[in-house]
């Protein structure tokens, strides 16, 4: 298994031959809603892939994770699976292959690769997005992903995975209002899955974010402090934090 962080909740993940691009930001900018000045995120760099991908996979239908520009300029043949608000965006793009997929659903890519969708993050009063376990079917190896930290309690009932994508760090507005749970749920994650690494998304390293709201989000916890609760409650978990276009080849690291 190998894993690209593309910055943000960008990932290219490579595994039992395969190539899957998660709720890929690669260029333009990021605007909810056309109010810019109220939120916007400003990438300093495109990234570029130099290979077909196989799937892209969205966990839900906003723009950070189905970002419009970025899908209207990838190949819309390109098989995808997604929330059923993401698949709603593809869809209205003109992409041909589009499965939706709900809880507690599972899809097979070309009888290697299982993606299972389970409850992710709450983003409206009924709304509900996914999150998902990525399944190596030759090597048995499970990744998890959830880019908000909200985690399901059916996650107890998964066995241990292998590598985790989550936020380690909280982020709140003026520390009220909860945007990412970070801290607040990752080790208890840790303590229920048992990962042998897990690798930090939602972060922002090539991204400058500008606006109101931006102004007032503040940030929970350091990488120092979540590796010291990890080793304070005896679990051998490794966090790694590549930078972003950096290729993390678990493999060779022995890991997985």
């Amino acid at each position: 298994m190998q894993l690209t962080w593309l910055d943000n909740n960008s990932w290219l993940i490579e595994i039992s031959g395969k190539r899957i691009l998660l709720d890929p930001w690669l260029t333009g900018s990021l605007v909810f809603g056309n109010l810019d000045w109220l939120f916007k995120g400003v990438k300093s760099k495109t990234h570029h892939l130099d290979k077909p991908v196989d799937l892209i996979l969205l966990s839900q239908g906003l723009n950070d994770h189905a970002h419009i520009p970025t899908l209207k300029e990838l190949d819309h043949n390109i098989p995808v699976v997604a929330s059923p608000s993401g698949a709603k965006v593809v869809t209205e793009l003109g992409y041909k292959n589009v499965e939706t997929l709900d809880h507690g659903k599972i899809y097979t890519l070309d009888g290697t690769v299982e993606i299972k969708a389970l409850p992710g993050s709450l983003v409206g009063p009924q709304l509900v997005e996914n999150a998902y376990i990525i399944t190596d079917l030759k090597q048995k190896e499970k990744l998890y992903y959830e880019p908000h930290g909200n985690h399901c309690s059916e996650l107890s009932e998964e066995g241990n995975i292998d590598v985790i994508l989550t936020p380690i760090l909280g982020v709140s507005i003026l520390h009220f209002l909860p945007v990412l749970q970070g801290q607040k749920t990752t080790l208890k994650l840790c303590q229920t899955l048992k990962p042998k690494v897990i690798l930090p998304t939602a972060d922002a390293k090539e991204t400058e974010y500008k606006g109101v709201l931006a102004a007032i989000l503040r940030q929970e916890g350091s990488i120092d402090k979540f590796r010291q609760q990890l080793r304070d409650n005896n679990l051998g978990t490794e966090v790694m934090t590549p930078k972003p276009g950096e290729v993390v080849n678990l493999e060779q690291l022995s890991l997985v």
